[in-house]
Formats: structure tokens, sequence, C-alpha cells
């Protein structure tokens, strides 16, 4: 049997952080991948590492995928996602575009379970403007480009798809330990009415 692994994704202030610190504290297996991380900003959930850092390991095959956004460099480590299954824990990983979840998914063979967290844009406002973002215009293009990723999207993506405006963190987690258990499923499509 496959080992199970949970994907997040959804636009800034859509709940990424507050769902996994929930999952964890519903089941402590449940872990967040550090994204390794070459740039400035925000610091909690990342591995800062040099472009020199990530050179070596990108020479080295270990790179899963690498994001360029608000002028910094995110990556995913095949070996980081390994220890935590090796030590039993099921990885939790946050993606930014379609096309990284896609790639993570084909290039580590765990069992994903992948959750659309959406929020409307004046929600993503509100939220970034209370958690005293200073960069708010840059999470707000940021809510637009995923926006126009999803009305892209082609294929079958998410296994859920959870409006965290209209669900508390508790219940949100509840809802993906039982999609994780239970087994992901089909992907079913992007729902066209995001807003």
């Amino acid at each position: 049997m496959t080992r199970p692994g949970v994907i997040l994704y959804g636009p800034p202030t859509s709940g990424k952080d507050t769902v996994t610190a929930e999952l964890a504290r519903q089941d402590d297996r449940y872990t967040l991948l550090p994204k390794l991380k070459v740039g400035t900003g925000r610091s909690t959930g990342y591995r800062s590492v040099t472009s020199d850092d990530l050179d070596e390991l990108r020479a080295a095959g270990r790179l899963v995928v690498q994001t360029h956004r608000y002028g910094n460099v995110y990556a995913v480590d095949r070996d980081d996602i390994a220890a935590l299954v090796e030590a039993g824990k099921v990885p939790v990983v946050h993606m930014g575009n379609l096309a990284d979840l896609q790639r993570l998914r084909a290039a580590v063979p765990l069992d994903w379970t992948a959750v659309l967290l959406w929020i409307p844009r004046t929600v993503c406002a509100d939220r970034a403007k209370h958690r005293g973002d200073v960069d708010t215009p840059n999470r707000l293009q940021a809510w637009d480009e995923t926006r126009s990723d999803l009305k892209a999207a082609d294929t079958p993506v998410f296994n859920l798809v959870i409006h965290t405006d209209q669900a508390d963190p508790a219940k949100t987690a509840r809802r993906i330990l039982e999609a994780v258990h239970t087994g992901p499923g089909q992907p079913a499509p992007v729902p066209p009415d995001l807003e």
C-alpha cells in the first residue's frame, strides 16, 4: 500500500498554515514539509538556503519542484519528503500553482490527497490586512494568478474543495483526515464558480 500525503493548494490567506496546524493537532503524524527558500521575507515554514545550495540539490536530482514568487525561490527537496515518510509521518505540502502540484504528484509516489482551500478575493484582502501583511497588493496579485491557474485547468485536480471562509479549521481538518483515511479517490474538476 502506498503511503499517504496531503497537498494543500490555495491563494494567500486561504488557511494553509492554519489547516496544517489543525491537522497536526488532530493527528500528530501530519507534518508540514518545510519548503526550501532562497530570498527574504517570512521564514516560518521554510528552510533557508543559498542559491548555491539549491544548485547542488538540483544537480543531485533532489528538487521535485521549484517556484519563483515574491522575488524569492521556493523548492521541494525529495529527500525531505522521504525523511518524513520514513519517520512514519504524513507530509503536508503547500503548493502555489497547479503545474508544481502535478509535478509533485508525478515525481513522488505517495497516495496524495489534493485539497483546494478557497476564499473570495475580498476575504483574501481582509485577512492579509488583519495579519499585518505589508505586501497586500502582491497577495492579491497571487490570488488573481491562482484563480487564473484554476480556470485554465483542463483536467481534474482536487480530491476536496473547501471554502475556508465557510468552514472552521477543525471541521476542515476532519474532512481532510476522512478523505485520506478512505482514500482520495479520483480528482474532480475545478468548480467553475470560484470568485
